[in-house]
Parts: structure tokens; sequence; C-alpha cells
């Protein structure tokens, strides 16, 4: 017969049933909310010091914030929402090396195959999409398991926004750098305008490309080229092509429409002769109106793939 403690005496403690720990890190509620505002923060703060001092030193730092910024937001908000069950290091490998080996392999390609002609921005979309999927693919290749739509869109928008960031980066270098030292103003004009389209360029078609690849991936992990896929990655490199024309078709529907004479040389390279100030206005109207149409046409595309797709809908 068993009797209780005296008065004052310890009380054994009964051991709680150890909880399993969770199977994908957890990221607070919100974080790419903080990121968004405390990195836009940041980079505003250092582009001051940065015009106040002239310090050149500070060109790196304002570059990187700049051009990561945006692609690190989605990817964390990707993560957040649609990604946990794929991890941490897999969605990291995605951003991170996929999107280096695919600019790397872009620039290689385009630097050998391609030449300037009239053709040329279908060519840059066929091997900038090529090189993301072979990107993608390969750092996916051990998970075996990871397969379906939406795996694919939240992998396949990893690489396509590490892409863009580090082709975002070297734009702003390039813009920077002038025969009369650094360019301010061009490198926070072309980061600003690169960091607004970010979401509906590199990462956007690349998930695309990516859902329909990974629906098509067998279990065992092999990725099966099938039809779909192929006019899946046609169609994104078309709607990649047409987003680097729309500065030219802007160009040559100004020309036509205004019905001006044009000098040849500088109109097949994109530019009118003494525009006047309506035309100005009038190809900054059409330039913003092609964009829009390309960016409408991949959002509905991708969310088509979504709602098909009923693990998009139990996200865990």
């Amino acid at each position: 017969m068993t009797h209780p403690p005296p008065p004052g005496a310890p009380r054994a403690r009964i051991p709680h049933p150890q909880q399993p720990p969770p199977p994908y890190p957890r990221i607070r509620a919100g974080l790419w909310r903080h990121c968004l505002w405390g990195g836009t923060a940041l980079w505003a703060l250092t582009a001051v010091v940065t015009y106040a001092t002239q310090n050149t030193t500070l060109l790196p730092t304002l570059i990187l914030l700049g051009s990561f910024l945006i692609p690190v937001t989605f990817v964390l908000w990707a993560y957040e929402r649609h990604g946990r069950d794929l991890g941490v290091d897999l969605l990291l490998g995605c951003f991170l090396t996929g999107g280096t080996l695919g600019i790397l392999g872009a620039s290689l390609m385009e630097t050998y195959l391609l030449h300037p002609s009239a053709w040329m921005f279908v060519g840059v979309g066929l091997i900038e999409e090529a090189v993301k999927l072979g990107a993608l693919m390969l750092v996916t290749r051990r998970r075996t398991l990871v397969r379906g739509v939406r795996a694919g869109v939240v992998l396949g928008a990893a690489v396509g926004f590490g892409f863009a960031a580090l082709e975002s980066a070297g734009y702003a270098f390039n813009a920077a750098v002038s025969t009369e030292g650094f360019d301010l103003r061009a490198l926070l004009e072309t980061e600003i305008l690169r960091g607004v389209l970010a979401p509906f360029g590199h990462g956007l078609w690349t998930a695309i490309a990516g859902g329909v690849l990974f629906a098509a991936r067998r279990p065992g992990g092999r990725f099966h080229i099938t039809g779909p896929v192929v006019a899946t990655y046609v169609g994104v490199s078309l709607l990649h092509a047409l987003w680097d024309s729309t500065h030219g078709i802007a160009v040559w529907l100004v020309a036509r429409l205004t019905s001006v004479p044009f000098d040849q040389e500088l109109f097949a390279q994109g530019y009118l002769t003494r525009p006047t100030t309506e035309q100005e206005h009038l190809f900054t109207v059409l330039s913003i109106a092609g964009l829009v149409f390309v960016s409408l046409i991949g959002i509905a595309w991708v969310r088509s793939l979504t709602r098909r797709d009923p693990s998009w809908r139990n996200t865990p």
C-alpha cells in the first residue's frame, strides 16, 4: 500500500512524452514581409550613404542588396506558403547553385551560338530557358521523391529567381560603370526597374516549365521529356523572347503609327531619329503595355497549372 508523501516533500515529476521534431524547419509567418521592407530600408540607406560619401567601396553592397532583395523575398514566400516539405537545403541549392549554373551556361552558349539578327531574342529565350531547366534537373537529380506540379513550380521559381538576381547584379554593375567614374543614378534606375519586373520574368517562366517537368517525372526519379514538357519549354521560351523584344516592337509601332522617317541603321538598333515628346510618350506606353501583356499570359499559365494540381491546395 502506497502512502502519500508528507507535506513539503518534493514531488516526483512524471516525464511527458517527447514530441517528435517537425519534419521541416519552421519559419515564422510573414518573414518574407520583414525581408522585403527591411531589405528595402537597408538598400535605400546604402544608396543615401553612397551618394553622400561617393564611396565606391559601397557599390557591391548596393548592387547585391538591390539585385537579390525581390528574388529572395519571393523564394521565402514560396517556402513559407508552398515549399516547407521540400527542405531549405534543396530550395537554397536551386536558388544559388541552379541560378549560377544557369547564368554561366547561358553566357557560354549565347557567346558562341548567337549573332545579331531579327531572331536573336528567340535564340536567347531558347538557350536561357534550356539551361535553367538543365540546372534544375541537375540540382534535384538525387531527390528522387520530389515530383509533382507544386514541387516543380516552387523549385523552378527558385532557379529562375537565382538566375534573375545574378543577371540583375551584372546589369547594375554595367550601368554603374561609365567613362567619368561611376553613375549612381543609372545604377539605381536599373535596380528599381529590374526589381519591379523580377516577379514576372525568369522566376515565372521557369516555374511554369518546372511544374510541367516535375509533373511528368517518374516515381523512380527519372525525368521524362514528354510532349507537354517540350511544348511548355517552347512556349515559355517564346514568352521570354517576346518580353525581350518589347523595346524593338514599341519602336517599330511608334514609327508606323506616327509615320515618321527614320534612319535605318539607328532603327535596326532600336532607336528613332530625333523623336518628339509625343513619340517618347507613345513609346513608353507601348513598352509598358507589351510587358504587362506578356506578364498576364505567364500569370494565367501558372495559375492554370496550380488550380489543376491537388497537392497545391493541400500544401502542408
